[in-house]
């Protein structure tokens, strides 16, 4: 099997790799750009995220919710706290992603494999094995990047909200566990003779795909693995910790998947819920 060599560092993108090696970056940042920036402009805008009973995964869990003037808001019944306060300040948009959801935000910004990703496709340090990255010196993560840092605390402040929310005494989060609740509640309709009946719609299955695959992603965390197997000599010792580290490991080794899948489910279990709420398309009812 041949060996490839890494060119010299006399020019950008110089290697002497054969194949089509830009593809993966430039994939990769087409698909950050549009998956982030659509989340992201879906944040700023609380209209279209509910359609009884289903609500987007960009505002959930909604502690307040807009009082009017916002078409397919959350019900104010559904938010934790009602309509948002006076101090709420007038130059920002009225929308609950600025409250827990973002913590899911901050959490997948800083994860160490999106850190990877966004590194070689929007900065080219380097933009692939064996070619010549654009010119920098790496200082380390500080000043600006110091941010980076927020991802293991983001994770562990989700798994206390987690453990007061579900009473539970595993590891789990809670933005995670909260989604799981709203799946539940997806399977209660209210059908227009104003009786409660179970049954399972289109809608339903989008957001259960949407919890299975974001548990994927978020238990196979590099942080969350080493808040399990950390700071143990001989795991072997503790078989709980030994068996929950082997568990996180098994979706560990295919992080990057899970973190692809979980962003694209993201988009598309806010959009079906977006088209429902605006009458484009009529969600089934399959049971």
């Amino acid at each position: 099997m041949a060996t490839v060599q890494a060119a010299g560092r006399d020019r950008f993108a110089s290697t002497q790799r054969v194949d089509q090696w830009w593809l993966t970056p430039a994939a990769t940042a087409v698909g950050l750009f549009v998956f982030f920036g659509y989340l992201t402009l879906r944040a700023f805008n609380a209209t279209y995220v509910w359609f009884d009973p289903y609500i987007s995964p960009t505002v959930a869990p909604p502690l307040f919710t807009p009082a009017s003037g916002y078409p397919g808001a959350v019900p104010v019944d559904h938010a934790w706290f009602g309509v948002f306060p006076a101090w709420w300040p007038a130059f920002l948009p009225q929308s609950p992603a600025f409250f827990l959801p973002g913590l899911a935000i901050a959490f997948r910004f800083t994860c160490y494999y999106y850190r990877g990703a966004y590194y070689r496709a929007f900065f080219l340090t380097p933009p692939s094995c064996a070619v010549t990255g654009a010119p920098r010196r790496y200082g380390g993560e500080r000043n600006f990047w110091i941010f980076q840092n927020l991802h293991r605390y983001t994770l562990y402040g989700a798994l206390i909200l987690q453990n007061a929310h579900r009473y539970v005494l595993f590891i789990t989060l809670a933005v995670l566990a909260i989604l799981a609740w709203d799946v539940w509640k997806a399977m209660w309709f209210h059908d227009p003779d104003g009786v409660t009946r179970f049954g399972i719609g289109v809608g339903t299955l989008v957001l259960a795909a949407n919890v299975v695959l974001l548990g994927s992603y978020v238990f196979g965390c590099h942080s969350l693995r080493h808040v399990i197997g950390g700071k143990c000599d001989v795991l072997s010792h503790n078989k709980l910790r030994q068996s929950c580290y082997r568990g996180v490991s098994i979706c560990n080794r295919k992080h990057m998947l899970w973190a692809w899948c979980s962003l694209v489910s993201v988009g598309v279990s806010d959009l079906y819920v977006r088209l429902c709420s605006m009458g484009v398309i009529a969600d089934g009812r399959l049971l």
